[in-house]
């Protein structure tokens, strides 16, 4: 049995891909910063017969991260899927003529540092196995940047960047990179907007394998 790493793992989109991947047969691995909230998840999923545990790490945290994520390989089997979507903090996103350069840190910690800290984590156990998929789940502002959440457009781009070389340099490996884009609101009340319609979205990029980008809905005009 291989093992789905949700990084920044909740009770909304996280627990849908959780119970999505779950169902196909994965063990799931659920980390964020709070251990409580996270053992409270994989309860859930184990009362659904589901195979969960819960890893505590703070993704602008290399060590903390890097070693979460030992820890999941080594209780819950290897990872083959590994989700990048920490929901981004309200103080990442301020109007660019009020953005300074210290300002810019915590997001580009968050986005890129902790990205690319999660990747270089999972990936040799990838090529171990002999494949894997890694996902990206962004906001519209990762491809359109907005004025009023700087922060977040200013990480976000360098995610997405990271994310693509990623893609080119891995991709005759068998290891499937792919990013999602979400311009809306999950669980607003449309059905389409669903945390499960998204799930569906995610495993479909993990069994097509098809472009790096995909789009949950086209942007707005």
């Amino acid at each position: 049995m291989t093992t789905i790493a949700i990084v920044g793992a909740g009770k909304g989109l996280g627990l849908a891909v959780a119970e999505r991947f779950g169902r196909e047969g994965f063990s799931i691995a659920l980390l964020s910063r709070n251990q409580d909230r996270l053992d409270g998840l994989a309860a859930s999923l184990r009362e659904q017969g589901l195979t969960a545990t819960g890893f505590a790490a703070n993704v602008r945290d290399g060590d903390s991260l890097r070693g979460a994520l030992e820890r999941a390989t080594e209780q819950l089997g290897p990872i083959e899927v590994l989700q990048y979507s920490p929901l981004p903090a309200k103080e990442y996103m301020r109007p660019v003529l009020e953005t300074t350069a210290e300002d810019l840190v915590g997001p580009i910690e968050f986005s890129v540092y902790g990205s690319v800290n999660a990747v270089r984590q999972v990936l040799p156990g990838m090529r171990a196995i002999g494949r894997g998929t890694i996902l990206f789940v962004n906001g519209g502002s990762a491809v359109r940047p907005g004025a009023r959440v700087t922060g977040t457009s200013v990480a976000f781009a360098g995610e997405s960047a990271y994310a693509q070389l990623l893609h080119d340099a891995v991709r005759d490996e068998q290891v499937h990179v792919g990013q999602l884009i979400i311009p809306f609101g999950i669980d607003d009340g449309q059905p389409d907007h669903s945390g499960e319609s998204i799930a569906d979205r995610l495993w479909a990029i993990h069994t097509e394998r098809g472009d790096f980008r995909t789009y949950a809905e086209p942007l707005p005009e």
